[in-house]
């Protein structure tokens, strides 16, 4: 099956002291996380503080990226929005950056039903060539795309090409694999799942915990593909402990903390997001250094 890889990290954006995208910044890191065991970077999703980022900055973050890492590891674009014209427009716009494909996001907030969300997603896959990445998401979005709806999609606009899926619910991306052809890529959008979703037919990850553990996962995969799940099951057992913390607050707060931690370009938060309490810092710093062996 042709993939964008098989780790793709969803990458934080590191921000300037005075909360201006680190552009210098964000190729550094890309350039880190291919280095330690990523295929591909997300930029600018929900763990990369999309909401909060204008639009011309995302424009010159996947230019910027794409050009630094463009031809050792895909480059996507997250373009989606609950404004269906919006994200058809800045479809167009990502697709001249040179990215390698687009995710879009269920529409949130407004909870479109199924016919809502068909044509959301036909709209931005008739605007572009890209294939692109649908992204289910209920616990965020308050709304959900269901796998016939996905399978319509993908018969009628085979650039609808992947899903990040992230309901949580192993029969979704059970379903989704029973309908649609075995090119479709379905990628786990939930670390400590990676392994039981590879299980039904996933090809990968769209990591967080990948930022620091990258390596491993790529092992993980490595071992299941090549039939050894004795070796799959140890390193999901072992790193289950760290993806845990990933998420004991709001995403990218753990994450965002972990890479400071590290040394690595991250930078301060944009409002609503903010830094972890120090109780949490304490518990991070902690997994940081087990799972790396730093101490600072």
């Amino acid at each position: 099956m042709k993939t964008f890889g098989r780790v793709l990290t969803a990458m934080i954006t590191p921000f300037l002291a005075d909360g201006a995208v680190d552009f210098e910044g964000a190729v550094t890191l890309a350039k880190h996380l291919v280095a330690n065991g990523s295929d591909g970077i997300v930029v600018c999703g929900t763990t990369g503080e999309s909401p909060t980022i204008a639009e011309e900055d995302k424009l010159r973050l996947f230019t910027d990226i794409v050009q630094a890492i463009g031809n050792e590891a895909s480059v996507i674009g997250n373009v989606g929005s609950n404004d269906t014209l919006k994200s058809v427009a800045f479809a167009k716009k990502a697709e001249a950056t040179g990215v390698h494909g687009l995710m879009a996001v269920v529409p949130y907030y407004n909870k479109p039903n199924q016919e809502g969300c068909f044509q959301h997603f036909a709209a931005i896959a008739k605007a572009t060539t890209l294939p692109i990445i649908v992204y289910n998401v209920p616990g965020r979005t308050g709304g959900k795309i269901t796998p016939a709806t996905i399978a319509r999609l993908h018969n009628e606009y085979p650039n609808i090409a992947a899903v990040k899926e992230a309901s949580g619910d192993l029969n979704v991306a059970t379903e989704i694999h029973s309908l649609i052809p075995k090119d479709f890529m379905i990628y786990s959008g939930d670390d400590a799942l990676t392994l039981p979703m590879l299980a039904v037919g996933g090809c990968g990850i769209i990591s967080v915990a990948a930022h620091v553990v990258g390596k491993e996962l790529n092992e993980l995969i490595q071992a299941f593909e090549a039939g050894n799940t004795a070796r799959a099951i140890e390193l999901q057992d072992y790193l289950l402990p760290f993806f845990k913390t990933m998420f004991i607050t709001t995403n990218p707060i753990p994450v965002k903390t972990a890479c400071r931690i590290l040394g690595l370009p991250a930078g301060p938060f944009h409002l609503p997001m903010c830094d972890a309490s120090p109780e949490e810092e304490a518990i991070i710093r902690g997994m940081v250094e087990k799972y790396t062996g730093i101490a600072k």
